[in-house]
This record gives structure tokens, sequence and C-alpha cells, in this order.
């Protein structure tokens, strides 16, 4: 799975659209105040996983590989 299809799964799962954050590709308007993210890292040599609380990003994990990392953003949401 890519950045692209992930949100897909995530509506198919049931997971509302405003608990999840996925750079570039599903970023609600506007912000919530807390959510689950997927973002790339500084330097975009990674993926980053975490969640955003109270304006500030809390990563969980990093992921070389992209399909790694929505797996791991459907794992926290399912």
């Amino acid at each position: 799975m890519d950045i692209r299809g992930l949100p897909a799964a995530l509506r198919e799962a049931g997971v509302a659209d405003g608990y999840y954050w996925i750079e570039g590709v599903h970023e609600p308007a506007p912000t919530p105040p807390d959510f689950v993210y997927l973002r790339r890292t500084e330097g975009g040599m990674a993926w980053e996983t975490g969640t955003y609380e109270r304006g500030t990003h809390h990563p969980l994990a990093r992921h070389a590989d992209e399909a790694e990392a929505c797996a791991q953003l459907l794992r926290l949401l399912v």
C-alpha cells in the first residue's frame, strides 16, 4: 500500500477523516486538534508515524519504506 491508497483503506475500516493526517494526501481543514499522522522526515529520507496533540508532533516510529509506514498508520487506527 502507498499513501495514495491509504485513505480509502482507512475509510473502508470506518476511520473518521478527522482522526488522521497524511502529508500531501489527506490534510483535513480546519486542522483537528489531535490526530495520528504520517509524513516524510526532514530531508525526505524516511517516513514518520506519530500523534499530534496540543500543537506538538510526537513521533512514534520511523520507517525506511512507504508501505511499512502506511501499514503502521493503519494498525494505529484500526
